[in-house]
Formats: C-alpha cells, sequence, structure tokens
C-alpha cells in the first residue's frame, strides 16, 4: 500500500498537531509500558511520535525484544521465536518488510512451501509418490477454498460459526476430518503449524481466509541473519529510544529485570508493583503480556479485572508447546514453560466474534489498556499483527488524551447495533 504525498503530508500534520495539543497541556501524560517486545516498543513509537515524552517500559527479561530471539546454537545465531515476514507480494504491503528487507537489509530467503509435497516419508522409511501428494494437497485447496466462501456468507456477529475440523467434515465427507498419513501431515501444514492449535479449535470465519495473505499476498520470506530478527525491534526502539554504537538500548526509561507483579488502578492512575517490591507511578499502563501471562496469575490487578475482561482472555488459546544426519546440538525452546510468555502466539477459537475481541483489546478503568498480537483482530499470531496492535493500542490511548473519547466494544450482535442506531 504506498502512500500518497498528500496523504503523507496530512499524517505528517496531524502528529504535529497532536504534538502541539499534548505540548499546550503542560506535563503530557506519564505512560508505562509493561513488557519491550513488538507491541510494547511499537506502542512506545507511536506515543512518542505523538508528542508523550513520559515513558517508562518495564521489561522482565535481562533482554529487548520479547518472542524475537536468536539463540547462539552449534556456533551460529538462530531464531527461536519468530522467523518469518508472512504476507508479501500482495496489493498492500506487509508494513514491517520495507524496514526488513530495505532499512535494515535483514538477510532473507523466500520460502517454497510447494515443496512440501515432495518431502512427506512413510512412517517405514522413504518418501511418498510426489504426484500422489499433490493430488492429496490440490484436494485440501479445494476443501479450504470451499471453506473460505462458506465463511464470507457466516454472519458477521460469530454466530454462525464453526470449526475448521467441522467444515472439513462437511466438504470433505470424512467423519473424523483427514485420516490417512498423508492428509494428516498436510492438514498439520495446513493449519496447525500456522494457526497455533488443531483444527477442531480453531474458529472457520475468523480465520478463513487468512487476513494476512487476504491483505498483504501469499508470499512468505524466512530470516536468516547473524545479527537477528530481533534486530528490527531495536530498529523502531532506536527510534526513541537512546541506544550504542552497537544498537543496544541503553536509554534509562527502559528497565529490564523488572518482573511486574501487581498493577493497582484507580481513578487518579496507576501503580506498577515489580518482584523486587519497586513501585512505578503514572496516569496510564498498557499492559503487552502475552494472553498466556494474562491467563496466568503472574500479574495480578487490583481491583480485580471486570468479568467481561476476565471472561475475554480466557476465551483465547496459546500455542504451548530427506535422510537428516545426526545432531550435534539440539536446543529445545520451551516458551510455554517461560513464566513471561507461557507459550508461542494465540489462536482464534471457534465462536469468538469481533465483540469478543473489541473486549480484550479494551482499556480497563480509563487506566489500564492492553495490547500484544493477541489484540490484533486481523492479524493474531504474527509479527507484523504485533507491531499493528502496539500502533492501534497507543491510537486508543491517545485519543482518550487528546479528545477524551472512550473505546467503544462494538455490539455483540447486528442486531444490536440496529437497535442502538434507533
Amino acid at each position: 500500500m504506498k502512500l500518497s504525498f498528500v496523504t503523507a503530508i496530512s499524517a505528517l500534520v496531524l502528529l504535529a498537531a497532536q504534538h502541539a495539543s499534548l505540548a499546550a497541556a503542560g506535563r503530557g501524560p506519564r505512560v508505562i509500558i509493561v513488557g519491550a517486545g513488538m507491541s510494547g516498543i511499537s506502542a512506545g513509537k507511536r506515543l512518542w511520535d505523538a508528542g508523550v515524552r513520559d515513558l517508562l517500559i518495564l521489561e522482565a527479561m535481562e533482554r529487548v525484544g520479547g518472542r524475537m530471539h536468536k539463540h547462539n546454537f552449534g556456533g551460529l545465531n538462530v531464531e527461536i521465536g519468530a522467523n518469518w515476514v508472512e504476507g508479501l507480494n500482495g496489493d498492500k504491503v506487509n508494513p514491517i518488510w520495507p524496514m526488513v528487507n530495505a532499512s535494515l537489509k535483514l538477510r532473507n530467503f523466500y520460502s517454497d512451501f510447494d515443496g512440501v509435497v515432495g518431502n512427506v516419508y512413510k512412517e517405514s522409511g522413504g518418501l511418498y509418490d510426489e504426484e500422489f501428494v499433490q493430488k492429496r494437497m490440490d484436494r485440501g485447496d479445494e476443501v479450504e477454498e470451499l471453506g473460505g466462501k462458506l465463511a464470507a456468507k457466516m454472519d458477521p456477529s460469530g454466530r454462525d460459526d464453526m470449526s475448521i475440523l467441522a467444515m472439513q467434515r462437511l466438504f470433505n465427507h470424512q467423519p473424523n476430518g483427514p485420516a490417512t498419513p498423508v492428509d494428516m501431515v498436510l492438514d498439520y501444514f495446513r493449519y496447525d503449524y500456522e494457526f497455533a492449535e488443531p483444527p477442531r479449535v480453531t474458529s472457520l470465519q475468523g480465520t478463513e481466509p487468512t487476513a494476512t495473505f487476504a491483505d498483504f499476498g501469499d508470499d512468505a520470506h524466512f530470516v536468516a541473519d547473524q545479527r537477528g530478527f530481533e534486530t528490527l525491534i531495536y530498529h523502531i526502539a532506536g527510534q526513541y529510544l537512546r541506544s550504542d554504537k552497537s544498537g543496544n538500548i541503553v536509554d534509562p526509561r527502559v528497565k529490564l529485570n523488572k518482573v511486574v507483579r501487581e498493577i493497582s488502578y484507580n481513578q487518579r492512575g496507576v501503580v506498577v508493583t515489580t518482584e523486587d517490591n519497586s513501585a512505578y507511578s503514572a496516569d496510564y499502563v498498557i499492559v503487552s503480556a502475552s494472553i498466556g501471562v494474562l491467563q496466568s496469575d503472574l500479574i495480578q490487578f487490583k481491583p480485580q479485572l471486570p468479568a467481561w475482561k476476565i471472561f475475554a482472555i480466557y476465551r483465547f488459546d496459546m500455542f504451548p508447546d530427506r535422510d537428516v544426519p545426526d545432531a550435534t546440538d539440539i536446543y529445545v525452546p520451551r516458551w510455554w514453560s517461560n513464566r513471561f510468555f507461557k507459550g508461542s502466539y494465540s489462536n482464534w477459537p471457534v465462536g469468538v466474534n469481533r465483540y469478543e475481541y473489541d473486549q480484550l483489546r479494551a482499556p480497563v478503568g480509563g487506566r489500564v489498556y492492553f495490547t500484544g498480537e493477541h489484540t490484533s483482530e486481523h492479524y493474531n499470531g504474527y509479527v507484523h499483527g504485533a507491531y499493528l496492535a502496539g500502533i492501534d493500542s497507543a491510537d486508543i490511548l491517545i485519543n482518550k488524551v487528546l479528545n477524551n473519547v472512550e473505546f467503544k466494544v462494538r455490539p455483540k450482535y447486528d442486531d444490536e447495533q440496529k437497535a442502538e442506531a434507533k
């Protein structure tokens, strides 16, 4: 998506106006951001661009980056978190692609996923016939396309939603879904791998067609740069946070090894308390912890979050956990057992609709805001989803501070919306 010159100028004027409004108001709002992953850093950049200068970022780990992290393995740096830029060469430009490919020139490679048909192995050894696997792949494509057409006809409220497995049963006439070894392997590659959970619990309406590929294109590029994919986060952070010549963040507004355990909030502001008993006060807090962490007991909210917020949080799921030469090194990243992440990325379960997504994004008490890839309605589970979610959450806060405009949760059903309009 290319911005016209006029659009670009308009955006700059808007940001300048926001900055001026905050400056005219005297002391700008004090904002604490919990978490220095992609969404937290992105939210901070958006706030900074809008003139919010009093920022404090509290990160539980000893590093910036969240689930974008490299690990030295067998003498080389490898990614143990995010690894792809997914959604390329479509009508719109994936917002992180220009930074990855042009600004940073991170080494990346086109991923030819069509090659999977030539790499399906028999349990007894050897490969399945490629022509046979291709036919099964084509059949899976047909079923998926039919599922996408069905999803497009469903009521946007989610009342008609079904699982991907139910759709497969409907169109593939298999009572238990894919049953042969080949079909099961291809099914795992198509759905479990992409959506973090098996088809039986994944929403058809929420994932078909996949917005990332529908909006940005079907291609994906694998990032394989010794600097690490996390360089992208340091690049964004370096635009408003102090860094050294090596690109490391050395800004005192970023505090590492600060494990947030309690967030107290009232009409006057918030107090964030960490595991070392440090307490930080602010007007607002943006919580970028993963959905898995929100579902755990790591962070306590006082008062307790309202029932609608707790319900929204627990509606979502988190992904837990040719001849190949003998391994010389084995490293198993266990995101699920890490209390600061509690999983890899979020899944859109059956029956969750835009109303519940809005509830997940919605602020609490006018002081506590939430962000993360799980709050991205269209791109949850992706790096660009986390990036855009940070911007979105910051905009919600900015709109409240500048214009006193509260975030509104969309009605659950269209008939409710019509009733409100009367």
